[in-house]
């Protein structure tokens, strides 16, 4: 999917880790929320409330996700799951373009 329909954008960013982290935030009618967001090149640790999905829209996007002991690669195509209530690492390689796609159920 290239583009979102019929959504809500607020216009306030959130803006994390000095500027290098921001996104906007998506309402859908059925309930749901995503954010588009996008980081430069750093290292950057993210706690969840929610499950998460993690698209890589573009870049490079290395991850340290829960219960692992090894960074995982993702590109531009790919994406990652994150558990509710968890810690994960990502070290953006590259400027990334991204989106979150937040799981209630």
């Amino acid at each position: 999917m290239t583009e979102f329909n019929n959504v809500t954008v607020v216009k306030k960013a959130n803006v994390y880790f000095d500027g290098n982290v921001s996104s906007r935030t998506l309402k859908f009618t059925d309930g749901s929320t995503k954010t588009l967001g996008f980081m430069l090149p750093g290292e950057y640790h993210f706690n969840t409330v929610d499950k998460e999905r993690m698209e890589v829209l573009d870049g490079e996007l290395h991850a340290l996700l829960p219960g692992q002991d090894d960074w995982q690669v993702f590109n531009a195509g790919e994406q990652f799951y994150v558990p509710a209530n968890s810690q994960f690492s990502v070290k953006a390689m590259t400027p990334v373009d991204y989106c979150c796609s937040f799981i209630n159920a």
